[in-house]
């Protein structure tokens, strides 16, 4: 069998044991998005655990100071599937180094923003950097590793996602409060510096495989595998997010959990996503129907388990610690579910999973409170179980076949 290009496969061998491995795996590299993410993940936390002191300094509205997360996901949306097509003629190393840069320069803005919109700006460009990093993430993992690798190359990547979920938040807090929300965002921008130049050590030489068009989404989107795997985003992340946004309420009203206690579970629920995140690697190496399934379902017992049992404290930590290990799980493999239903346009399907994951957020957010404030919070999390349960017999129904 002739070897395809670099970061090309045959489509002939989709879904095949047999596919050719075509280099060493470069770990350092591998680690040096994980340290990317880290960065683009904690900035995109940050306004959350700084909001009081940011819109009293900025003399604005608690609300008004929360559109600065609003910004930056809908810009990540529409940069994710568009930013192979504006670089596609340039080396995958130098787009991957600005979007770091990006990252670098909307943390000094932001640091040093004086109104609303310099703040807003400032998120613009996290935006940017956070959709296109995130879209083309997986294509460059499946380029710096073997394709038997892959999750576990995702896996390594999502854990800059698991630690910076874990920590962003109360670190962000504390630095605020003893420092200034400024000197945070300044910390931030020190963090991306020290990504893009592990980044600038260790990322090869990488050009465009292939020339990605909007004719490209579309035929990408015509694949049935591609359309399937998007269906199980939308369900997954509406469900989850649906619920996860009202478990505080929940905890505060049914199990009667004090704040101290549900910080503590809370935690738990970082500390179970950060272990999932190397199970879904584990699982996906193994049997990637396996992982793309058993994850949402975990997320559909771990809500019913809320729903029947939840007023008891420590069923309700115990049920959303493992909430937070299936969900750790899911990016896994349904990142290494699309790379390898479109091998040859990968940084097209990572697109389109982050533009679906973004709008799935936005849905699921908004069916959650009006859920929550028409039924109560019980409902958000009836539609949680339900709409994971459903993607998680689809994935079953109709996901890959083989791990590789």
């Amino acid at each position: 069998m002739t070897e395809p290009a670099a970061g090309v496969i045959d489509a002939t061998v989709l879904d095949s044991s047999e596919t050719e491995e075509r280099t060493e795996p470069a770990w350092g590299a591998v680690v040096s998005l994980a340290l990317g993410v880290f960065g683009l993940v904690t900035a995109e936390f940050l306004p959350a655990s700084l909001l009081t002191r940011l819109a009293q300094d900025l003399g604005i509205t608690e609300g008004a100071a929360g559109q600065a997360v609003t910004a930056t996901a809908v810009v990540g949306a529409i940069a994710a599937p568009t930013m192979a097509i504006v670089t596609k003629r340039l080396d995958r190393r130098l787009v991957m180094w600005g979007l770091t840069v990006l990252l670098i320069v909307s943390n000094l803005l932001a640091a040093f923003a004086s109104s609303l919109p310099v703040l807003l700006a400032a998120r613009v460009v996290l935006g940017v950097a956070l959709g296109g990093f995130w879209s083309m993430s997986a294509a460059m993992a499946m380029r710096l590793v073997p394709m038997r690798l892959m999750p576990r190359a995702m896996s390594i990547i999502l854990t800059g996602v698991s630690v910076a979920t874990v920590t962003a938040a109360p670190v962000g807090a504390y630095v605020g409060d003893v420092w200034g929300w400024r000197t945070a965002f300044m910390i931030a921008a020190i963090v991306g510096a020290l990504a893009l130049l592990v980044q600038i050590a260790t990322l090869p030489k990488l050009p465009p495989a292939g020339v990605a068009s909007f004719g490209t989404l579309l035929e990408v989107l015509k694949r049935p595998m591609i359309r399937v795997a998007l269906l199980v985003v939308l369900l997954v992340a509406s469900g989850h997010f649906a619920g996860f946004t009202y478990v505080r309420p929940y905890l505060e009203q049914v199990p009667v959990l004090p704040i101290e206690t549900i910080s503590l579970v809370l935690l738990a629920y970082g500390i179970g996503g950060f272990f999932g995140n190397f199970a879904g690697g584990f699982m996906a190496e193994r049997s990637l129907k396996t992982a793309v399934g058993l994850a949402p379902l975990l997320i559909a017992l771990s809500a019913l388990v809320l729903l029947t049992l939840g007023a008891s404290p420590v069923t309700a930590a115990i049920a959303v610690t493992a909430w937070g290990f299936a969900f750790g799980a899911v990016p896994v493999g349904l990142q290494t579910w699309l790379v390898r239903a479109a091998p040859d346009q990968a940084e097209s399907a990572g697109g389109l999973m982050v533009a679906t994951f973004q709008v799935a957020i936005a849905l699921g957010a908004v069916f959650g409170g009006l859920l929550v404030d028409h039924a109560g919070v019980a409902s958000a999390f009836a539609y949680c179980g339900t709409a994971t349960l459903l993607a998680a017999l689809v994935a079953f129904l109709l996901g890959p076949k083989r791990a590789s």
